[in-house]
């Protein structure tokens, strides 16, 4: 991953942590908002093809939202065997960078301006990056695809 991401020019940071059983956990131990935790969801199109979806903690994809920015009509979540197969990354651990393959990125636009945590490929790290910098490197689409979790 280090190298996909020297490639694109993106300066990481890569933390080990003990292993989190959730979100706020991670976010506890890194000594961060959750929201500045952001998730790489991994979201399938019906032609079988897939994007990620970046979304802070705290928040959730709001369908509506992401199917009109895609401009199509299903989205869907796929089970973990197939989200493995299509980035090369288990849930829990996924980040665009050194994806097996380089999905289209839609992220969420509160993450702009910011200083985030992902995933890093591995359970027990996270990657830390400027998301504006990730934005520009990957040409991600970035709108309000997101509302709060719960809703």
């Amino acid at each position: 991953m280090l190298s996909a991401a020297s490639a694109r020019g993106l300066e990481v940071e890569i933390l080990e942590r003990p292993t989190a059983g959730n979100l706020f956990e991670a976010a506890e131990l890194l000594g961060i908002p959750a929201s500045s935790i952001v998730k790489t969801l991994v979201v399938k199109r019906a032609d079988d093809t897939y994007l990620f979806a970046l979304v802070p903690g705290g928040r959730s994809i709001s369908w509506p939202k992401l199917r009109t920015v895609v401009g199509v009509n299903r989205l869907r979540m796929p089970d973990a065997d197939l989200a493995l197969a299509a980035t090369g990354y288990e849930r829990g651990t996924i980040v665009p960078i050194g994806s097996t393959t380089d999905w289209p990125i839609y992220a969420d636009e509160s993450i702009v301006g910011k200083r985030i945590a992902m995933g890093a490929g591995s359970h027990g790290y996270s990657l830390f990056v400027d998301a504006d910098a990730l934005i520009s490197a990957y040409g991600a689409t970035v709108a309000d695809i997101s509302v709060p979790e719960g809703r």
